[in-house]
């Protein structure tokens, strides 16, 4: 199965160096281009892509305007923003905006990679260090976490998968854990997502930190 790719970039170089990254890879296949907001939109409607991969920053409209009227238009197309920054509050506009994803142009090319199939598999981690900025960013607004769905309407196992993927494990990783199908974890997170009204794993992982449903949470909170 090949990966349908819209690359939107204002600039073109950063444009032909992600083709290129791509190019050699598996899996992938590159069915356009934007350089702008409005352009990819109309791309999206036209060439219906699996993946976006969106600069953040654009003249006119910007790449998180333009993710939120995609996901608007189109809620199964994924989409990862491409940024130098990697402040933690554009990190967070972003998955507000419904991205599924966030990559920094300064990466290595093989994390890159690994990243993206891992993302498009329903296999993506959240590292710690992700964890931690995401951490200290809802801290400082506790007051969101009474507003949430509380973690009652979850399972037993379902609170259990939570916490891992809070952990910044991989599905994989998780079936071996609990002793379970791979599977079976996908399913349950689909679960998960839906009754708490969540997207993705990013949000699923900001969600069980302001909950203080990790030993993670815990730790941080104590320091």
């Amino acid at each position: 199965m090949k990966y349908r790719v819209l690359i939107t970039d204002d600039h073109p170089l950063a444009r032909r160096a992600v083709r290129a990254l791509l190019a050699g890879e598996e899996g992938f296949e590159i069915v356009g281009e934007a350089d702008n907001g409005e352009r990819a939109i109309a791309l999206c409607g036209e060439l219906m892509p699996d993946l976006v991969l969106m600069d953040i920053q654009m003249p006119g409209m910007t790449g998180l305007e333009a993710t939120r009227k995609i996901k608007q238009q189109h809620p199964h197309i994924r989409i990862v923003m491409l940024t130098v920054s990697d402040d933690v509050a554009d990190l967070f506009t972003a998955i507000q905006s419904g991205a599924q994803g966030y990559l920094l142009k300064n990466m290595d090319p093989d994390d890159w990679i690994v990243y993206l199939r891992g993302l498009l598999d329903d296999n993506s981690e959240i590292s710690r260090h992700m964890a931690d900025r995401l951490f200290h960013q809802f801290r400082s607004a506790p007051s969101q976490a009474a507003e949430e769905t509380k973690p009652n309407v979850l399972s037993q196992r379902e609170g259990e998968i939570l916490m891992c993927v809070a952990s910044g494990l991989s599905n994989r990783q998780i079936a071996e854990q609990l002793i379970i199908t791979e599977n079976t974890v996908k399913n349950h997170i689909k679960n998960i997502l839906a009754k708490l009204s969540l997207d993705n794993r990013v949000q699923l992982t900001a969600y069980a930190i302001r909950q203080g449903l990790t030993q993670y949470s815990q730790k941080q909170l104590r320091k």
